[in-house]
């Protein structure tokens, strides 16, 4: 599984992501308090979330969920729309000019399909999302994935393998709809 990440259970990684997860708890709860005249605060608990600050274009309304925050990297011009929920342990890159409607969920992680070692790890794979993407509402991406340039996500769609640059998907599992051409 190339560029995946396995966090076994009762070892050292998975009391360090325990540890993560709480630490990201705390955060998401005081930045879940704030309204979305909150702007600068918002930024300012992201950026700590993160671990890196956010550009000052960064717009967020929360509430936000993560199980960790650390592996999420956003670019200039990204906006989050409410109620998002973003699991990042295979890492999570947002390039510039990204838009991400209410309600997506974006999950690296997952769980051995065999039953016997289900409970045993967890799974982390990247997930990329270039320049440009529009995420509408209520979309769910899946680890392992890269969402091209310009492209859009169909509300409601499930992603589950790479979408190519300036295209629609959509549907479960997401699909190309069309091209998106510049008119």
């Amino acid at each position: 599984m190339p560029n995946a990440k396995m966090i076994y259970r009762r070892t050292p990684e998975s009391a360090a992501m325990l540890a993560n997860v709480k630490r990201a708890m705390t955060i998401t709860a005081k930045l879940n308090r704030l309204t979305f005249n909150d702007a600068d605060e918002i930024r300012a608990l992201f950026s700590e979330l993160i671990g890196k600050e956010v550009d000052a274009s960064f717009l967020l309304i929360p509430p936000f969920y993560t199980a960790g925050g650390d592996e999420i990297r956003v670019g200039h011009n990204v906006f989050i729309n409410q109620n998002c929920t973003f699991y990042d342990l295979g890492g999570l890159d947002i390039a510039d000019d990204v838009m991400i409607g209410p309600n997506v969920s974006i999950i690296t992680a997952g769980h051995p399909v065999d039953p016997s070692l289900r409970r045993a790890a967890t799974i982390g794979k990247p997930i990329v999302i270039e320049k440009g993407v529009w995420i509408a509402a209520g979309a769910t991406i899946i680890g392992g994935v890269t969402v091209g340039e310009n492209s859009v996500v169909a509300a409601g769609s499930v992603v589950t393998k790479d979408v190519p640059p300036n295209t629609l998907v959509g549907g479960n599992p997401a699909r190309v709809i069309r091209s998106i051409c510049d008119d």
